[in-house]
């Protein structure tokens, strides 16, 4: 008897070995392959990547994150092929994806704030840019906070969500820009004359393209609006020295600003 149950036990082992093992073949086939099919996808995602200039760091951490997301997937498709029950691990990896999503809401919107960031480039290290009530030279760019520099030499570190939900004006992106000064001289002196003599001083100045002198206001006094356009880098210092220059020009003429 004791010889007879073990040979049925033996039997009934074998039986499910023999009827699971086209399931475990398959399933390792599945897993050869899908690997295969993953590991391709994630080079051809990375050298996408690597031709749009993506940031190294979102490179790597976007590259895992698709391999780790795809690799999950696969063994859930290949636990279902071996008859395994996958309705509760989902459930359960949906409530701990839930759970962790409310408690690092603020940083998962910096996140994505920083992905969006990185893959559009409404701007880039080096830009000097105006957003959030900031202004400043973009010091780095990083997955949650960007870091600007102000010009007075603080470093300002703004969140990704709101920097990215939010408008941003990029002062360097064109690599030009325009000012505009204005001045008031009385309304007895020869406009024609002081236009004339700042004209000369802007036509003069390498530094400034599309000069242009308007007549902004009359009244008691006259106001003169000086524009023109020149380099990001330049404008304070171009500024600066037209206020000199225009002011020596006109006093050493015998023209006093009001």
């Amino acid at each position: 008897m004791h010889i007879s149950n073990y040979e049925k036990m033996l039997e009934s082992t074998v039986s499910i070995v023999l009827g699971y093992l086209p399931k475990v073949a398959g399933a390792i086939l599945v897993w050869i392959v899908g690997n295969w099919i993953i590991n391709r996808i994630t080079r051809i995602f990375a050298k996408a990547m690597e031709v749009r200039e993506l940031d190294i760091s979102l490179r790597g951490f976007l590259k895992s994150l698709i391999s780790v997301t795809l690799k999950v997937l696969l063994l859930f498709s290949i636990a279902g092929m071996l008859g395994l029950e996958t309705t509760s691990f989902v459930t359960i990896l949906g409530a701990a994806g839930l759970a962790v999503g409310l408690a690092l809401q603020g940083s998962l919107s910096n996140f994505a704030g920083g992905v969006l960031i990185l893959i559009f480039k409404p701007f880039k290290v080096g830009d000097t840019i105006d957003a959030q009530g900031k202004i400043g030279k973009v010091q780095e760019i990083q997955i949650f906070n960007t870091i600007m520099l102000t010009t007075d030499n603080k470093a300002v570190i703004v969140p990704n969500g709101p920097l990215s939900n939010g408008t941003i004006v990029n002062i360097s992106r064109e690599g030009t820009l325009g000012f505009d000064i204005k001045i008031e001289i009385d309304s007895k002196i020869d406009y024609d004359r002081v236009k004339s003599l700042i004209i000369q001083i802007l036509e003069a100045d390498e530094r400034i393209s599309s000069p242009k002198i308007v007549l902004f206001k009359i009244g008691k006094n006259i106001t003169i609006s000086i524009e023109g356009v020149t380099s990001t880098d330049a404008q304070v210092e171009v500024i600066g020295d037209l206020n000199v220059k225009i002011k020596n020009t006109l006093y050493s003429n015998g023209i006093e600003l009001v």
